[in-house]
């Protein structure tokens, strides 16, 4: 991790009506690292990324990606920042009438619309092994895989362009433990093999100790902390004392110290 911010946001606010879900929100995300971001329900953790990503305008604030201002550029002013990052929504949002080769094909013929579809098919089954889906997932449509199959197309659809930022929508929700364990050593093989940063919205708290460098905690309309797991559990705020010392915390922080050992006697 760097202490370059790849995503730097300033000031945020977002409102729904009378309704103010973020206020003067401030938030750095390193390169190189998995940045959590955790919060309560309504706490507006996805309108959040939205807003990074140029799908929610906000109503007030500053947000930078690779440099570059996010608001109040049209998409034309920001497709060659938009190139450089790839998102994997809650749920996988796949095309259900499209195989997953084609849905991993969608963005490049978006940017890139001169490509042979035989370069096209190059592309689309190198990400899918890269994912960890096996060769013959390719041809087939998302009702056909399981929950997290369907999570693996996902990511090879967000990695299509070679992003460097990545982000993750509740990527192991749904998912049977060990399914999301699974997910986890994707996620952080892929940081680690492609240099990528991760932002990463999760409610999965062994998912938080397992790969997050750092976790961002939005509470009371706005960022009220950013540290590593340690840094935060020092903190004296109710939500996040509760998130992380209740009973699945202290379950998540148990199992990642049994791993730490057994990691050392090997």
């Amino acid at each position: 991790m760097s202490d370059e911010p790849v995503i730097r946001v300033r000031g945020l606010k977002n409102c729904f009506g009378d309704q103010v879900v973020h206020e003067d929100l401030n938030l750095d995300v390193y390169r190189g690292e998995i940045l959590g971001v955790v919060g309560g329900s309504g706490t507006g953790k996805s309108v959040l990324m939205r807003s990074i990503i140029g799908l929610q305008t906000p109503d007030a604030g500053e947000i930078e990606v690779f440099g570059e201002p996010i608001i109040g550029r049209d998409e034309a002013e920001t497709v060659e920042v938009r190139k450089r990052w790839g998102v994997l929504f809650q749920g996988g949002a796949l095309f259900s009438t499209l195989t997953v080769a084609e849905n991993v094909q969608v963005p490049l013929r978006e940017f890139y619309p001169d490509l042979s579809q035989q370069l096209l098919n190059e592309i689309a089954a190198y990400k899918v092994v890269m994912t960890g889906l096996p060769p013959d997932a390719g041809p087939k449509y998302p009702a056909e895989l399981s929950g997290g199959m369907r999570k693996r197309a996902g990511i090879a659809r967000a990695l299509a362009l070679d992003p460097e930022l990545l982000f993750l929508d509740e990527p192991t929700a749904g998912l049977d433990p060990i399914a999301a364990a699974h997910f986890d050593e994707l996620t952080k093989g892929l940081r680690d093999t492609l240099g990528l940063t991760v932002f990463l919205i999760t409610h999965d708290l062994d998912t938080l100790y397992a790969i997050c460098d750092r976790v961002a905690v939005l509470a009371d309309k706005k960022v009220i902390a950013v540290g590593t797991i340690p840094e935060l559990l020092a903190l004296d705020h109710p939500w996040i004392q509760e998130y992380f010392n209740g009973p699945r915390g202290r379950m998540a922080a148990a199992t990642e110290e049994r791993q730490k050992e057994a990691e050392v006697t090997r």
